[in-house]
C-alpha cells in the first residue's frame, strides 16, 4: 500500500506500482470504440502509461495535453492515457481538444488494471479511482520507469518519464 495525498490529506492505494525491471502485467482496457485493448496490441512499441483519476479535472487534462504534444516527437512510442472515465468522456475530451497522439483506455468496468498495478485509491473522496501515476515500458514489455505522484493534484515529472525512453 502506498500513501499519497489529496489536498495535503493522506489517502492510500491498493498496493505498489510495478517494479522497474519487471514485465508489465497484461491488461484488458476499453478503447473509445468500446473494443478491448490488451498489452499485446502494443507489442514492439515503447509505452508511456499516463494514469490519472479523471479526464475532467485540470491536472489530468493538462497531463493528457502535454503527453499528446510530446508524443508526436517520439519514434516507436505510444502514450496510453488510462482512467476509470467512460470511453465516451475520454473521446469527447480528446475530440474537443484536437488531441490525436494519445490512446485513451478506460478501466471503468472492473478497475482491474488499477488493482493489478497497485494504483487504485482505497480511501478518501477519490476511492475507487486511479492515483496519478506514470509507468514507462520498453519494446519488450519491461517496466523502465515508474512514478506515483505524491500529491494527486500535482503533475507528473514529464521529463523523467520521457528520459527513460
Amino acid at each position: 500500500m502506498a500513501s499519497i495525498t489529496l489536498g495535503g490529506n493522506p489517502i492510500h492505494t491498493s498496493g505498489e506500482l510495478p517494479k522497474v525491471g519487471t514485465k508489465l502485467a497484461d491488461f484488458k482496457l476499453v478503447k473509445n470504440d468500446l473494443s478491448i485493448a490488451s498489452l499485446s496490441d502494443f507489442a514492439g512499441s515503447k509505452l508511456v502509461l499516463n494514469i490519472f483519476p479523471s479526464i475532467d479535472t485540470g491536472t489530468c487534462a493538462t497531463s493528457v495535453r502535454k503527453f499528446n504534444e510530446k508524443a508526436s516527437q517520439l519514434e516507436n512510442t505510444k502514450v496510453l492515457c488510462i482512467s476509470r472515465d467512460l470511453p465516451f468522456a475520454q473521446k469527447r475530451f480528446c475530440g474537443a481538444e484536437g488531441l490525436e497522439n494519445v490512446v485513451n483506455l478506460s478501466d471503468f468496468q472492473e478497475g482491474s488494471f488499477g488493482k493489478a498495478n497497485g494504483l487504485e485509491i482505497i480511501d478518501g473522496a477519490l476511492a475507487g479511482l486511479h492515483s496519478r501515476s506514470i509507468i514507462v515500458v520498453d519494446e519488450k514489455g519491461t517496466v523502465v520507469h515508474t512514478e506515483q505522484v505524491p500529491e494527486i493534484a500535482n503533475e507528473p515529472n514529464y521529463e523523467a518519464a520521457l528520459a527513460s525512453l
